[in-house]
């Protein structure tokens, strides 16, 4: 993790990687307005948003890579801020941050709902509210971050610091 964690993390403007595709879904735009992060790679982010039930082109990777940048950059904005804390007591906050009820949350803050990309029987099951399946595509979407921004020369932690301090501003 690089930089440091002060009030410009709160900020909702993260930057902006490249603009988008003119062709770019309103639906997807209005996510990355959200995000306040623009992809530059937008077949990262339609990756991220597929579940696979919707076709082999799913977001299981990303969920795997998210996870880990998201355990990394929360450990690390907890082991910052709380400096006296020991390691049992860290351990406990960061699982109440990145559990799949916290997950769940932000995916429902994003509309994510809105833009999940499911089978039709998934679908209909009502799988685009299920909290599993949209904390995973939070988690996806952190790890399609971290991969978009590998390419540039910002700091591919602070939608993840971003994240937590909106998990830590809710307590």
């Amino acid at each position: 993790l690089q930089g440091d964690w002060s009030s410009d993390v709160c900020s909702s403007d993260l930057g902006a990687a490249a603009s988008a595709p003119a062709t770019m879904e309103p639906r997807l735009e209005a996510l990355q307005q959200r995000l306040g992060y623009r992809f530059g790679s937008q077949a990262l982010l339609t990756r991220a948003l597929t579940h696979r039930s919707f076709g082999a082109e799913h977001n299981e990777r990303l969920e795997f890579l998210g996870d880990a940048v998201l355990s990394l950059a929360v450990s690390g904005l907890l082991y910052e801020r709380f400096a006296g804390g020991d390691e049992g007591d860290l351990t406990r906050v960061r699982a109440h941050l990145v559990r799949e009820d916290s997950l769940h949350k932000v995916a429902l803050h994003l509309a994510l709902p809105e833009v999940v990309r499911l089978s039709e029987g998934e679908m209909r099951g009502g799988g685009a509210q299920r909290p599993s399946i949209l904390a995973d595509a939070v988690e996806a979407l952190i790890g399609a971050v971290f991969l978009d921004r590998k390419s540039t020369r910002l700091n591919s932690s602070h939608l993840v610091i971003s994240y937590a301090v909106f998990c830590l501003k809710k307590k």
